[in-house]
């Protein structure tokens, strides 16, 4: 199982920060290191700072939002920060949710199965600079014509990845995609989300094993386990409480899945009732233990491997606690 970092976007991660960890698992030889972005920082403007400061280290994006961009936008970029870090970029994708969707963005977070699949066929149509034309909203001057990227990537073919947690989602990664980036994969019943995703690429004439399986996962490493797992408690705490509507929020919703229905609704009820320290209380340990590696050192090859048994091909590590570098170190140190 490789490992990556997941640097995330501001302020869980300075703009500093994210360049001196990628550096450092660029050093230690990492895999990978991602850039996500929310309502806040983009992806693309870091991760092309960071193909200027690193060597060898792959770089994807973790997550481009689909509503924020045209394809062929995003196709743009993709090809300039493959040839920007020589060869280096990974491609991931998702649709945000609802509120960012719609409320950030102005798109309507609808067909979203449909919408998916086909900003994926036009993002690698245009990366392989075939002649594309978008369908024209609204009315026009009647001028537009086919074009073809002028800009050739580096890679044949850009991997590109998905986010999907939602059970038809994950099929549909499981048919169309060369990477998968879930978050709250819980490695004691992978087979909640994994047997979904083999069942698309069985169901597509794929082979499951070619896709990436690439948890994000956040990691703590303490001498004391309770701190290990109160450093991971503010990120789980943020995706259950804000990265959904009360109505609609499908981190929640995997983790009732998993067992842990009542912990996550009382880390949601609080955050949206603006407490946020009482959110991260309510994430119980067990919550923690399914979701996050807070372990001791001692502990930390066990719940790696815990995951490369699950099925993992890639582990993308959210490094947590007050010295973060010091869990790239171990990360690496664990997977050399």
């Amino acid at each position: 199982m490789r490992a990556g970092v997941f640097l995330a976007y501001w302020p869980w991660f300075s703009a500093d920060e994210q360049a001196e960890l990628a550096v450092l698992a660029d050093r230690l030889g990492l895999d990978s290191a991602w850039i996500a972005e929310a309502w806040g920082q983009d992806a693309v403007s870091v991760l092309g700072w960071l193909a200027a400061k690193t060597e060898r280290i792959g770089l994807g994006s973790g997550l481009m939002q689909i509503p924020a961009r045209k394809a062929t936008a995003t196709a743009m970029a993709a090809a300039t920060l493959d040839v920007l870090s020589g060869g280096r970029f990974r491609l991931g994708l998702g649709l945000s949710g609802p509120q960012v969707s719609e409320g950030w963005y102005g798109v309507p977070f609808t067909r979203n199965l449909a919408r998916t699949r086909e900003y994926v066929d036009v993002v690698r149509r245009v990366l392989a600079r075939e002649r594309v034309q978008l369908p024209l909203e609204g009315e026009g001057m009647g001028l537009g014509k086919p074009l073809k990227l002028l800009a050739a990537p580096v890679q044949d073919r850009i991997p590109v990845y998905l986010g999907s947690i939602a059970s038809r989602s994950v099929r549909q990664t499981g048919a169309i995609a060369d990477g998968w980036l879930p978050f709250m994969l819980n490695p004691a019943e992978p087979e909640l989300l994994l047997g979904t995703l083999r069942e698309g690429a069985l169901a597509a004439g794929r082979d499951p094993a070619q896709i990436d399986v690439a948890p994000v996962v956040p990691l703590a490493v303490d001498e004391d386990l309770g701190r290990a797992r109160d450093a991971v408690r503010p990120w789980l705490a943020f995706y259950l409480g804000a990265m959904g509507a009360k109505e609609k929020n499908f981190y929640v919703e995997i983790a009732e899945q998993h067992g842990h229905g009542a912990s996550a609704r009382a880390v949601q009820e609080r955050a949206l009732a603006g407490d946020r320290a009482g959110a991260m209380a309510a994430v119980s340990d067990a919550l923690v233990d399914a979701t996050a590696i807070a372990t001791t050192p001692a502990g930390l090859d066990e719940r790696l491997a815990a995951y490369e048994r699950a099925g993992a091909t890639t582990l993308v590590a959210v490094p947590c606690g007050e010295d973060r570098a010091a869990v790239v170190r171990a990360l690496a140190a664990a997977t050399a």
